[in-house]
């Protein structure tokens, strides 16, 4: 069996890591998959991409895209031309796509228009959010994909509505927290924990990326006033994304306890999160990982298609409402916020039933 993996963005790594792990050790068993990982170049920082190959210990991939940035038809159209001669000239009996960004949606057309199969991990979660490019992805992707792995029985129930046959859908848990769960005891304190002397539980990490969020001057600064002056002392520690480093340069927002920095590999931020007083995020596997680590999250979303991290997770949908960011501040400095418990087959174990059910297809 020829597997074609693709990953492009930043989320895609973690989740392709256990599953390239798990191939190789049903090889090991007397098994014959070959895989090619094709990455399509959609995140371009080496601190959002290219780190994750040599922190995760993942193979080199066999071809890069290299398409970088754009707008989502600009990027949209250059990965599916680069992934249609990628499959002409490297015929495959399966393309897996991982996750909900524009390779996903965009390999998965090109796969399914030169008749090859689609897997797609992290298959059904949905926001209800039309507005959301990735909930586009998710639709489009699922419409077409062969074989369904998931997350959640939420997922399942979301993909049998649509009429996915039972016999295609595999609940088989989550990949990135086989990659969180396996790099736990390897995770690295980074400089600026001594560089800004912080301690355990007494800072806060702040993440922003969406469009809803960081696209308009004054939604983005009243967020990021009401958060860093609800913190009260406790350092915000702000991995500032390239979306939006081009408009925090024009706000001139300057607090004595909000710090940016540049985007960290996987293994330093998460570090930042194990040990922080909570997470402020909008991004949507954070949640999962806060989830797993019981650390606190506040996400600043109207919604989510991850309703488990707030039903029984660590995580309270907040969005941009100054009411409930508030409330959700007084919960967290009273330390009266919600023991959360981690989802079913959350367990570390995700890739290896992925590989397990590609091996009886």
């Amino acid at each position: 069996m020829n597997i074609t993996i693709v990953a492009g963005a930043r989320p895609n790594f973690m989740k392709i890591a256990p599953i390239i792990e798990a191939i190789l050790e049903k090889n090991k068993e007397g098994f014959n998959i070959n895989y090619r990982l094709v990455h399509t170049g959609q995140h371009y920082d080496k601190n959002l991409s290219g780190t994750f190959f040599e922190e995760l210990n993942i193979p080199l991939p066999d071809a890069n895209l290299d398409v970088k940035s754009g707008t989502q038809a600009e990027q949209t159209a250059a990965i599916m031309i680069g992934f249609e001669n990628e499959l002409k000239q490297n015929p495959s009996d399966l393309v897996m796509v991982v996750g909900d960004v524009t390779s996903t949606m965009a390999c998965t057309i090109v796969a399914k228009k030169a008749h090859i199969k689609v897997a797609h991990v992290e298959a059904g979660i949905r926001s209800g959010d039309m507005r959301m490019p990735e909930e586009i992805n998710r639709i489009v992707t699922d419409s077409l994909t062969d074989y369904f792995f998931t997350t959640t029985s939420l997922a399942n129930a979301n993909l049998i509505k649509l009429g996915v046959s039972k016999s295609k859908l595999f609940f088989v848990g989550n990949v990135m927290i086989d990659t969180l769960l396996k790099n736990t005891n390897r995770l690295q304190k980074p400089a600026l924990w001594d560089d800004l002397n912080l301690s355990e539980k007494q800072y806060m990490v702040m993440t922003l990326h969406r469009p809803s969020n960081v696209d308009e001057e004054l939604q983005l600064k009243t967020l990021i006033t009401q958060i860093v002056s609800l913190g009260k002392d406790y350092p915000v520690i702000f991995p500032v994304h390239p979306r939006t480093k081009k408009l925090l340069n024009s706000l001139n927002l300057e607090f004595k306890n909000l710090h940016y920095v540049t985007p960290l590999g996987y293994l330093k931020f998460n570090y930042l999160v194990k040990y922080a007083k909570a997470v402020i995020t909008d991004s949507g596997g954070i949640t999962e990982e806060t989830t797993v680590m019981n650390v606190p999250c506040i996400t600043l979303r109207e919604n989510t298609e991850r309703p488990e991290t707030c039903d029984i997770g660590t995580n309270i949908l907040v969005g941009s409402d100054s009411e409930k960011i508030k409330n959700a501040f007084k919960i967290l400095l009273t330390d009266n916020w919600k023991q959360g418990e981690v989802p079913e087959l959350w367990d570390g174990n995700a890739a290896k039933r992925i590989v397990n059910h590609l091996t009886s297809i």
